[in-house]
């Protein structure tokens, strides 16, 4: 192998590979370029002048193109290459391996037959561009080291932006020492493009830690150290006992007090926005590695980037953003509309757009169509931007801590009209788990295709990434918690609870409230009132939180609506998790069934004392 690859390297890039004195890895890209076929190989290091030639060659190939303002880029996918393909993405199982109902798989011989045939000689003419990078803060126990093998520059400069560089820190590494594989081609181009998008695969190999993808460019199908390395570490905390989880991390301040928060909520339920709240410090606004060390958990931020659904983001909602995204320094933009000045425009920027311009149907005018007769929009829904969270104002210092911040809380929001109080805390650990992360539920709204309100189950907003059964996972979560000294408080939120006119009872600006009643929490300041749900916050205390923080009167009628505990629904919502385990998951942990119905039976016995919808005010007194 060291021949093969010795021959198609560049420069200095075979020297770099020998300093790492690593068998394995050498072995693993001479695999890669049997199959592949490159023309030539660039090795990147930690080297600034390696980032500016992948920066440099990125607008050479025209994968990303230059704008008006100082190292902004724009990158353009095809105009069916724009979103993570969940079909087309699947687990490669080996024979006895299983993950449950509804995964997509395919058997590990199959696929590995499928994909490699089209990978072969994918790289014909192109520059394969080996990239060594971290999942979380390097030389920590957190650390899982990683290497990207692809063709395109368009990947190598995103995750050289998202991901901590790590050719210095695999020279450390024992020569035994296991890591993650990263495979990707983006095939045959046409126009810029991949072309031949009916062979789109990404295919995970769980037996080998290695993820393969090809025919495809939009970054959440190539750049492997998202959420497709996400499903590997799933797997590899599931066998040594820590959580890989979708959350957020965040520092919520009093004073000079910091506290810091994970968080998982479903799309559209207000994860960016509670993680970026003014006031506060982002660590990370989409993976975190949860671990129990000396009896707590610790936290850290898995990336150091943001890859961002760009739609909505503006000055009045979004300022921290906002100014990052138009001011001087790195940005890759995609799919958005570029005028014809060089400046970027998306939906919901709250900007005049002009009337023509480029994007990812190439020139664009008002009123284009596509082949189906519909109308193109400026920019796309799902366009994105890439950014280092070192760029934000509110970047957490301990963004790189190699400990990790400790947890004092861990949040999921889901999104309901009609049951959900805005923020509860749960009785204990296993019931938060139980409870508000495996009974998660998200409701679609009216900008999503189809029926409005109807609720999509997603325990722990980490359904969709599982790379183990179900059941082991909730098992996983709870045996964690069993295991700290002083677990972090579990709480549930719900910022669009709606009254019978369908009016929200909550205002954009609250959820800092809510956050704000959390950390008291956290740290004994106040009491709470206990319902058959959870315990949720008093009157006196949200009173004094809205005029501290938001300057804003809060009434018993706001507080009345908002926290009547709804119990048809309640008990509705019961009977549908139930219901979902029963006839989707194959085994489920007779705990769930258990903590559940104990909860159902306190809600009925409430109902039969006190009718279907009890105020917080009279809780209150019943808790006395």
């Amino acid at each position: 192998m060291k021949e093969i690859v010795k021959r198609k390297c560049t420069g200095s890039s075979y020297e770099k590979l020998l300093l790492l004195n690593n068998p394995a890895v050498i072995e693993f890209i001479g695999e890669v370029v049997n199959l592949c076929e490159p023309k030539s190989i660039f090795v990147k290091t930690d080297s600034q002048e390696d980032t500016d030639y992948i920066r440099k060659r990125a607008l050479e190939c025209k994968e990303e193109f230059a704008l008006k303002i100082e190292g902004h880029t724009v990158h353009f996918d095809g105009l069916y290459d724009q979103a993570r393909d969940k079909k087309a993405t699947k687990y490669l199982l080996a024979k006895g391996m299983e993950l449950g109902k509804n995964i997509n798989s395919v058997s590990r011989r199959k696929g590995l037959k499928e994909i490699r045939e089209f990978l072969k000689g994918s790289m014909h003419h192109k520059e394969m561009i080996v990239c060594f990078f971290g999942l979380g803060p390097l030389n920590s126990e957190f650390f899982i080291p990683c290497i990207q093998i692809t063709d395109s520059f368009y990947v190598a400069h995103s995750e050289s932006i998202l991901y901590r560089s790590a050719y210095e820190a695999f020279k450390k590494l024992s020569p035994r020492a296991t890591f993650f594989r990263f495979i990707h081609s983006a095939g045959e181009l046409e126009n810029g493009v991949s072309r031949n998008i009916d062979r789109r695969r990404i295919y995970i190999d769980l037996k080998e830690d290695t993820v393969y993808s090809v025919n495809t460019q939009y970054a959440g199908n190539t750049v492997g150290l998202k959420k497709l390395a996400l499903r590997l570490a799933i797997r590899k905390a599931s066998r040594e006992g820590w959580l890989a989880e979708h959350m957020f991390v965040m520092g919520v301040k009093k004073t000079e007090e910091i506290t810091y928060f994970c968080g998982a909520y479903p799309s559209a339920c207000g994860k960016t926005s509670t993680a970026m709240l003014k006031g506060e410090t982002i660590v990370g606004d989409d993976i975190a590695y949860l671990r129990n060390i000396d009896g707590e958990v610790r936290a850290v931020n898995v990336e150091c980037g943001i890859f961002g659904i760009i739609k909505d983001v503006n000055a009045d909602t979004d300022p921290i953003i906002w100014e990052a995204l138009t001011t001087k320094g790195e940005v890759i933009f995609s799919n958005v509309l570029i005028s014809e000045d060089g400046v970027p425009f998306w939906l919901g920027d709250k900007r005049t757009h002009p009337s023509r311009g480029i994007n990812f149907s190439g020139k664009w005018y008002r009123g284009k169509i596509d082949e189906m007769g519909n109308e193109i929009p400026c920019a796309h829904k799902n366009a994105r931007y890439t950014i280092s969270l070192r760029r934000l104002k509110n970047c957490d210092f301990h963004l790189d801590d190699p400990k990790g911040v400790k947890v004092g809380a861990i949040i999921y929001g889901g999104r309901d009209s009609d049951t959900s109080v805005p923020v509860q805390e749960a009785f204990d650990w296993t019931h938060g788990v139980i409870t508000m992360g495996a009974s998660l539920e998200s409701e679609t709204t009216a900008a999503t295709l189809g029926k409005e309100g109807v609720r999509t189950f997603n325990l722990m907003s980490n359904l969709d990434f599982l790379s183990i059964p179900i059941d082991r996972y909730i098992i996983n979560h709870i045996n964690f918690g069993k295991r700290l000294k002083s677990p972090p408080l579990i709480f549930s939120v719900n910022y669009f609870l709606r009254d019978d006119k369908g009016v929200y009872l909550s205002d954009i600006e609250d959820k800092r409230i809510w956050l704000k009643w959390m950390n008291e929490r956290v740290h004994r300041r106040v009491d709470a009132i206990k319902t058959p749900t959870g315990l949720i916050p008093k009157y006196s205390d949200l009173k004094r939180l809205f005029k501290e923080y938001l300057n804003k009167d809060y009434t018993k009628d706001d507080y009345r609506k908002q926290f009547t505990l709804r119990i048809p629904e309640n008990i509705a919502k019961i009977e549908r998790i139930i219901n979902i385990y029963k006839e989707n998951i194959s085994y489920t942990p007779q705990i769930l069934f258990s903590i559940l119905k104990k909860q159902r039976e306190r809600l009925i016995s409430f109902k039969n004392k006190y009718g279907d919808y009890i105020e917080p005010l009279f809780l209150e007194r019943l808790s006395k």
